[in-house]
């Protein structure tokens, strides 16, 4: 793409179900070196990372990454991220991608494919991707984020709902996508969003792009086009995680 864009990676020490898990270690680095050299492998402009904790400042500055220290009460990566927005004064049409801080195995692909989607789409707020839903049981998983699309690839809902939902037939399944949570953001909407209260969808479904929708702004969306591998938000995503890196790294390694 010839747009640049920036990416923040929000890192929170405190994860309810797996604290301090952006220095868990992953082969012989920190998670949040995994995803900082993914991110600079996408052809951003610049990476930052963004932190609540000191340790993981001190982790990414060990690694030579851009740290910026924000307040710890915020609620979201979102809201991390509009902090450095407003910080740093970014004009309301730069683009930002969010690359959470739990994805050590993010292809590099993907980010600069959300960049690039906004990039195109000049009339939307946010991008997105999504992937094709396979089984009936990940379409009827409450873990697993449905969205529906509109013939132009424009968001017309999310839910952790089976959407579309089969009237006459619970045992079947439609067409369904899956959505991949990695968003990219001009500046002036992120802010928006963060400055919001939530909507009361959002608070029903817990998903906070449904305040984007609220507002009035436009979410693009398309497929992706690498695998996105699992990202870590349990013990047992990060047992699975060091084994696939201990698998593609072959014996001998210690990554």
């Amino acid at each position: 793409m010839n747009s640049q864009f920036t990416v923040v990676i929000p890192a929170r020490y405190g994860s309810s179900r797996l604290p301090g898990k952006p220095l868990a270690l992953i082969g012989a680095r920190p998670m949040i070196a995994w995803v900082y050299e993914r991110a600079r492998r996408s052809g951003a402009e610049e990476v930052l990372i963004a932190t609540d904790d000191m340790r993981i400042v001190a982790a990414g500055r060990a690694i030579g990454a851009r740290v910026e220290l924000t307040d710890a009460a915020h609620a979201s990566g979102t809201d991390r991220i509009a902090e450095l927005a407003r910080r740093f004064g970014w004009s309301d049409e730069r683009i930002i991608v969010n690359v959470q801080g739990d994805e050590p195995l993010i292809p590099p692909l993907l980010i600069a494919q959300v960049a690039e989607l906004l990039d195109r789409h000049p009339d939307a707020s946010v991008g997105t991707l999504v992937t094709p839903i396979g089984t009936v049981e990940e379409y009827h998983d409450k873990a697993i984020v449905k969205v529906i699309l509109d013939r132009t690839g424009y968001a017309l809902y999310f839910s952790r709902a089976p959407i579309p939902c089969l009237r006459d037939d619970d045992r079947g399944m439609p067409h369904a996508w899956r959505h991949v949570g990695l968003y990219a953001y001009r500046a002036g909407a992120l802010k928006a969003i963060a400055a919001a209260p939530p909507c009361e969808l959002e608070q029903i479904e817990r998903l906070e792009q449904l305040r984007a929708l609220w507002l009035g702004q436009r979410i693009v969306a398309e497929a992706a086009r690498a695998a996105v591998p699992p990202a870590v938000d349990t013990e047992a995503d990060l047992l699975t995680v060091r084994d696939l890196v201990a698998r593609m790294a072959g014996p001998g390694t210690t990554e």
